[in-house]
């Protein structure tokens, strides 16, 4: 393989992950990022070639995708890192993929797409468990009910989150939870959707949140309206209160810093004991506009674990040159039956 891929965000907590499945599938990955010690060390670890670049730096970021066919961008809040990432792959000719679940992101993209093809590259946000899960079981169930004006998507099982997750989630604390209305992105309070999705275990309320399919699902199944949810718990609902009747302070300077700091007190992320012993359910249900409904419910690994291996294993697709130009999304792409094909993974239509 004469072009390597470049992963960037190497040394963070799910950077690593995808290090290690990536040599586990015969890649041989160049770690990259800000920290020269960090990353020698882990490099040297692995006997793999590290680059230290800054995405501040735009000469020196677009020098060190020299040669490199694939970049594999892991450093969040991908909000603020994306877009010169970016910037880099289109100056450079180089496929972009990213493991962001962010809205925005995606959003922002698509307005890359012509200027992707020009390049003559790729670009798919999105390749980890969010959203790679949601959106193949998103496909599959608007192929089962042809005509479906609406999907929503419900998900059980995220208990952890590194420190880099934890810093996103910060990033949006005190917003609005966004929804797709009529193909437009509309604006809700946080707490004002409520629906029950069966898990497996019957009936569960759930809250609407903001999660990427919000934006993905919109251009892999043309479905114009969108709600995301997840399963209710402790933590969520105080989450959602707080943003509900603190937002405006939540978004101030002085909070998002102590929230911050906080998100550096965390553990780096789950032990790999926590992650075998956890798994994840998402469950997606279409409605056309004469009250026919399609529903299907999909059991993946830990959304780390499932990242590590979608990452990994679309890499290799790219590199090998099962991709098409401009911006993508991995279900539009490689098809429903993408998510099938990892290991611990089962789906099931429901009545």
């Amino acid at each position: 393989m004469s072009d390597p891929i470049l992963i960037y965000g190497a040394t963070g907590y799910t950077g690593r992950l995808l290090t290690k499945q990536a040599l586990a599938s015969s890649l041989r990955p160049i770690l990259a990022g800000r920290s020269e010690p960090k990353l020698a060390a882990f490099a040297a670890s692995l006997g793999l070639e590290h680059r230290v670049v800054r995405l501040s730096e735009p000469e020196l970021l677009a020098a060190g995708l020299r040669g490199v066919a694939v970049v594999l961008h892991a450093a969040g809040p991908f909000s603020l890192t994306s877009g010169p990432m970016v910037e880099a792959c289109l100056r450079t000719g180089t496929h972009y993929l990213d493991i962001s679940g962010e809205i925005t992101v995606f959003e922002a993209l698509v307005r890359r797409h012509n200027e992707a093809r020009r390049r003559g590259i790729m670009v798919m946000p999105g390749v980890g468990f969010d959203v790679v899960a949601s959106d193949c079981l998103a496909a599959h169930v608007a192929r089962r009910l042809p005509g479906a004006c609406r999907l929503a998507v419900g998900l059980r099982g995220l208990r952890f989150a590194s420190r880099g997750s934890a810093k996103t989630l910060v990033e949006y604390a005190g917003r609005d939870i966004q929804v797709r209305r009529n193909g437009v992105l509309t604006s809700l309070p946080p707490g004002t959707l409520e629906r029950a999705f069966d898990y497996g275990d019957g009936p569960r309320l759930s809250l609407g949140i903001s999660w990427g399919d919000v934006a993905s699902a919109y251009y892999t199944t043309g479905i114009p309206n969108i709600e995301t949810y997840f399963e209710v718990n402790p933590t969520l609902r105080g989450m959602l209160a707080a943003s509900r009747y603190l937002g405006w302070a939540l978004q101030s300077a002085p909070w998002q810093g102590m929230l911050k700091a906080c998100a550096d007190m965390l553990a780096e992320g789950p032990t790999d004991e926590q992650r075998a012993a956890s798994s994840m359910v998402v469950v997606a249900e279409v409605e056309d506009g004469r009250g026919r409904r399609a529903r299907s419910r999909l059991h993946t690994p830990e959304a780390y674990t499932f990242t590590a291996a979608a990452g990994a294993a679309i890499s290799r697709r790219v590199l090998d040159g099962d991709l098409d130009v401009g911006f993508q999304t991995p279900a539009r792409l490689y098809g429903e039956g993408l998510v099938l094909g990892f290991a611990g993974v089962s789906r099931e239509d429901l009545t």
